[in-house]
C-alpha cells in the first residue's frame, strides 16, 4: 500500500517561504508524476504543480515564479518551494503520486494534507 507522509506546513505572514516536502513508501514501482494539489475552504481541489519522472514541471498560472517543485526519484520523495506567499495561497495542500502499472493503467495516490495558512 503507496503511503504519502507531508510535512512543512504552517501558518506564515505574507510575502514569506515555506517549503512542503512529501515521502513516498509501500511501493518499488517508480512515480509517473509527483506532485501537489490545493483545496482552500470552500472550493474546489486545484493543481498546483507536477513533475514528471523525466525532469519536466507543470505549474498553475496562480503560482509560476514563486513555487518550485522538484523531486527526488532515489528517494522517492517531492517538495515544494513556496515564496512570496499570498493570502490566497491559504489551503490544505496534498501531495500525489501517479503510478503506472502498464500501459493504459495507473493509479493515483494521495496524502492526508498539511495545512498552509498564510496571514498577518
Amino acid at each position: 500500500q503507496v503511503q504519502l507522509v507531508e510535512s512543512g506546513g504552517g501558518l506564515v505572514q505574507p510575502g514569506g517561504s515555506l517549503r512542503l516536502s512529501c515521502a513516498a513508501s509501500g511501493t518499488t514501482f517508480s512515480f509517473a508524476t509527483m506532485g501537489w494539489y490545493r483545496q482552500a475552504q470552500g472550493k474546489e481541489r486545484e493543481l498546483v504543480a507536477t513533475a514528471t519522472s523525466g525532469g519536466s514541471a507543470d505549474y498553475a498560472d496562480s503560482v509560476k515564479g514563486r513555487f518550485t517543485i522538484s523531486r527526488d526519484n532515489a528517494k522517492k520523495t517531492v517538495a515544494l518551494q513556496m515564496n512570496s506567499l499570498k493570502s490566497e495561497d491559504t489551503a490544505v495542500y496534498y501531495c500525489t503520486v501517479r503510478i503506472l502499472y502498464f500501459v493504459g493503467y495507473s493509479r493515483d495516490y494521495w496524502g492526508q494534507g498539511t495545512q498552509v495558512t498564510v496571514s498577518s
